[in-house]
């Protein structure tokens, strides 16, 4: 990012970077414009920052909306959009369908009651009569059995159809809530994750928030440059998430943050847990096999707090976030548990980024 666009304070806070950035260039303060800013910040696609510094100091709407529209809104609305154009048709597909079998058996009925009057008339009464009717009804029986099988048939190959659209959807929520650089969930996934933590009172107890945050990772990048702060980031991520079950939510939520929803474990499993990310981490060598180099030691301080101390998802990221502020304040490289202590140092941040 330019001059223009970095904060004046030395804060690791990527909102308040963004919030800063947004009032700079006189930026409308409204969720889209957000969400362009969030995505530059976290340095995963370069093109896009280079067009946003690009703006200079002041901009307009219209200049920031087309530059979501290559950037972020083009393939996320073009791909639901051809995704409701596919379902729209399916179903359209699937109702005609449906009216064409009720209308099928609706002149089978018909045919069914002609004949069990005809057969019923006393005055029509004869064996020809009834060898026709059972030469009728075998005819259209088979022909209905038939056009059933049929509708059965196209109905099969159309939910394929309509479940291949779910399946792309899914494809396509994954790839959105994956951050590129490190592959694990990023801000928006983590943001969905926090919120619905809530929903289930009973897991509280035994559901914790970590958070973590990479120490010194300014000063990495300003030695080494981004594309080696962006490797230590990626192996980082692997050994977080190489340190934790394989169903445990793993994130990045900005530059060098990330948070660990750890959930069926009591406060000293997660202590546990952390401890072990940290460890695995500080014992990590992050060296260039080719020039020799030593980037590290490369440590990590982690906070958490458990979801049954909060009332709800504000209160625990804020929790969480306080115990990672005390733990890079007391010397970093350490893992801290939230204690009510600590809350009076804090300075309260907001959690949830994407907005609906």
């Amino acid at each position: 990012m330019t001059t223009a666009m970095a904060p004046k304070t030395q804060s690791g806070d990527i909102i308040g970077q963004i919030i800063y950035a947004v009032r700079s260039m006189g930026v409308a303060p409204i969720p889209r414009n957000y969400q362009l800013f969030y995505e530059a910040y976290i340095g995963s696609n370069p093109e896009l920052i280079r067009d946003l510094a690009a703006l200079g100091s002041r901009t307009t709407q219209e200049e920031l909306d087309a530059i979501s529209s290559r950037y972020i809104a083009t393939g996320q609305s073009a791909v639901i959009e051809r995704a409701h154009d596919r379902l729209a048709t399916e179903l359209d597909a699937l109702l005609k369908l449906l009216r064409q079998e009720q209308a099928s058996l609706e002149s089978y009925n018909r045919l069914l009651g002609e004949t069990a009057s005809r057969i019923n008339s006393k005055s029509n009464f004869s064996s020809e009569l009834i060898r026709n009717a059972i030469t009728l009804l075998t005819e259209a029986t088979g022909d209905t059995m038939a056009h059933g099988e049929k509708t059965v048939g196209t109905m099969t190959e159309r939910s394929h159809e309509m479940d291949q659209v779910r399946k792309e959807l899914d494809e396509y929520k994954r790839i959105a809530n994956t951050d590129s650089l490190t592959r694990l969930s990023n801000r928006r996934a983590f943001d969905e994750k926090l919120a619905a933590i809530f929903d289930d009172q009973a897991a509280l107890p035994v559901t914790g928030l970590v958070l973590a945050d990479i120490d010194n990772f300014k000063k990495i990048n300003d030695s080494y440059g981004h594309p080696v702060g962006d490797k230590i980031l990626a192996t980082v991520a692997s050994v977080i998430r190489s340190n934790v079950r394989k169903e445990v939510f793993v994130a990045r939520t900005g530059g060098e943050e990330f948070a660990i929803v750890v959930e069926g474990n009591t406060p000293d499993e997660v202590m546990i847990i952390c401890e072990r990310v940290r460890r695995a981490l500080e014992t990590r060598a992050f060296r260039n096999s080719r020039t020799g180099i030593n980037y590290g030691p490369v440590t990590i301080s982690l906070g958490f707090a458990m979801a049954s101390h909060a009332g709800d998802p504000g209160e625990l990221y804020a929790k969480a976030d306080s115990a990672l502020y005390h733990a890079k304040n007391n010397g970093r490289n350490r893992t801290v548990c939230y204690e009510d202590s600590m809350k009076r140092d804090y300075v309260t941040k907001s959690w949830l980024i994407y907005k609906k």
